[in-house]
């Protein structure tokens, strides 16, 4: 395991030799000590290597992540996984804003609560989030999955496209364009599938769907003003 210490190592060096790891390299492993809330760690991966945060992080944490495994033991700040394209972030506590935002692959597993705009313009990016998710969560959202295993704030899913939003607690109000949609056998095997790839035991019959009404594709006079 390579270890690097931030309280004594600087963030620009981690991310280089992060950065520079091949397709093919015995350095699979790294372990990153102190982090102390600090942005961008472990941004821009582009191997299958894991990562391990031990402790909580600033903003866009593992941004832009392809292919690596990134876990953060402890909570991340705005933006962690955004513009995501492949592998897998994981983070054991709370999220700020804007988690997985833009994100185009990969999934974002969030074990407690995630703030508000998660899943923001989402592009095929798997979010799974273990507790609630707040206000104007998975706007514009445009491909891949959200699932909420808790309760969901004001405006899920407003202006959304074609992404599928799971949720298996209370949703405060649905966003301009979003309905509630029937559970059918193919959204409960791939529910199902997400879940225990997260770790979760939940039944995916205790969730219901949210997705697109499809009424603001094109501009429609008689639905002005929602948009």
């Amino acid at each position: 395991m390579q270890s690097v210490d931030l309280s004594s190592s600087d963030l620009r060096s981690l991310n280089a030799a992060l950065q520079a790891q091949a397709e093919q390299t015995n350095q699979t492993v790294w372990e990153v000590l102190n982090p102390r809330g600090a942005h961008a760690i472990a941004v821009g991966l582009d191997a299958p290597i894991e990562v391990t945060v031990n402790g909580s992080t600033g903003y866009y944490c593992a941004g832009m992540n392809k292919q690596a495994t990134v876990t953060v033991k402890g909570s991340a700040g705005p933006g962690v996984a955004e513009n995501m394209m492949s592998g897998t972030v994981i983070v054991e506590g709370d999220a700020s804003q804007y988690a997985g935002a833009t994100g185009r692959g990969g999934t974002l597993i969030i074990r407690g609560n995630a703030s508000s705009r998660c899943g923001i313009s989402m592009k095929g990016i798997d979010i799974v989030v273990g507790g609630n998710v707040g206000h104007m969560s998975a706007f514009m959202a445009q491909k891949g999955n959200l699932v909420v295993c808790g309760d969901a704030g004001d405006a899920l899913g407003d202006s959304l496209y074609e992404a599928r939003l799971f949720v298996r607690g209370s949703v405060k109000s649905l966003g301009a364009d979003c309905v509630e949609k029937e559970m059918r056998p193919e959204h409960l095997h791939d529910l199902a599938a997400l879940l225990e790839k997260a770790g979760l035991d939940h039944d995916p019959a205790s969730f219901r769907r949210y997705g697109s009404a499809r009424k603001l594709y094109n501009f429609n006079i008689d639905h002005a003003g929602d948009y």
